[in-house]
């Protein structure tokens, strides 16, 4: 079994400042992480992926995430904040790759 615990219930941060979501996971297997957004009054929306390879990944409107083994997490990150990013994010982690990440069940979220 696998799981993700966000660390940050609720982060307010100024315009144009840093902003750092963490994700942390566990598993006794390889996983695959994925971070989707949900804008006010809109659907969730796929953010990014680490399947594997290169551990810092680039998603949409400049957020990234980096995977770090050993630390077990897969902090988001956006150097420059912006009032248009306001939204909930949502860590996700499974233990196969859907056809496309954006086909991963939403029942995979776990906050």
């Amino acid at each position: 079994a696998q799981s993700v615990t966000q660390l940050d219930s609720q982060v307010s941060v100024s315009e144009e400042a840093p902003v750092l979501l963490r994700c942390n996971y566990s598993s006794s297997v390889s996983v695959y992480l994925f971070w989707y957004v949900q804008y006010p009054n809109q659907g969730l929306q796929f953010l990014l992926k680490y399947l594997s390879g290169p551990t810092l990944v680039k998603g949409i409107n400049g957020f990234e995430a980096e995977f770090k083994k050993s630390e077990t997490s897969f902090h988001l990150r956006k150097p420059s904040a912006h009032i248009s990013d306001t939204a909930e994010y949502f860590c996700a982690v499974s233990d196969t790759v859907p056809e496309t990440a954006e086909e991963l069940d939403t029942n995979l979220l776990r906050c």
